[in-house]
């Protein structure tokens, strides 16, 4: 449980600095990290990717994060 807040803070930051150009904050970082990894997840079941080890979780949230950023840019 540990290990998946700590990938949800990475994805996060990096989505944020990526899509932005700033975080937002740890809370906000864990939030977009750890929906963005079931976003991202859900993504990469569809088009039949898979990512291994700790590098490919971060990948895989972190383009989950940044997808849901989008969608929530384009809704706002």
């Amino acid at each position: 449980m540990l290990w998946f807040l700590i990938i949800g803070i990475i994805a996060g930051w990096l989505a944020g600095n990526l899509t932005d150009g700033r975080g937002f904050g740890l809370v906000g970082n864990l939030i977009v990290g750890v929906i963005g990894s079931f976003v991202g997840g859900f993504l990469f079941s569809l088009l039949g990717l898979s990512a291994y080890g700790t590098i490919g979780e971060i990948i895989t949230a972190t383009i989950g994060a940044i997808v849901l950023l989008w969608i929530m840019g384009f809704v706002r």
